[in-house]
């Protein structure tokens, strides 16, 4: 069993930073990629940002140059910094991580429950 919590969302105005943290913790063997998902009323949860195992990142179109994805091995956790947030950017903010529960099994998705960002003057 994997847990995937998120952290850091709140109310912010238009300009603003924000920082969301995903802390994982559980039994598996390795986590592999950590990713950021945004849900807004009615549409599909769209890919905001990803980070794999060595670092190496991939952000949704929104994103690009605004926010910045990060990890910590050591803790389990990533994290993703958004500057410059916008009304657009409301909405939960889901954390996904994909892991090997050994050396030899298929990888596994889990997600969070997700933490709400609002931005708005």
């Amino acid at each position: 069993q994997v847990q995937v919590v998120e952290s850091g969302g709140g109310f912010v105005q238009p300009g603003g930073s924000l920082t969301l943290a995903c802390s994982v913790s559980g039994d598996f063997f390795r986590i592999l990629d950590i990713g950021w998902y945004r849900q807004a009323p009615g549409t599909q949860r769209d890919l905001v940002a990803v980070v794999g195992l060595y670092g190496d990142q991939l952000y949704g179109n929104s994103a690009k140059g605004r926010f910045t994805i990060s990890r910590d091995n050591p803790k389990n956790a990533a994290y993703l910094r958004m500057n410059r947030l916008n009304p657009e950017d409301t909405g939960p903010y889901y954390c996904n991580v994909k892991v090997r529960t050994n050396q030899h099994d298929p990888v596994v998705d889990y997600w969070g429950r997700g933490t709400q960002v609002s931005v708005s003057s």
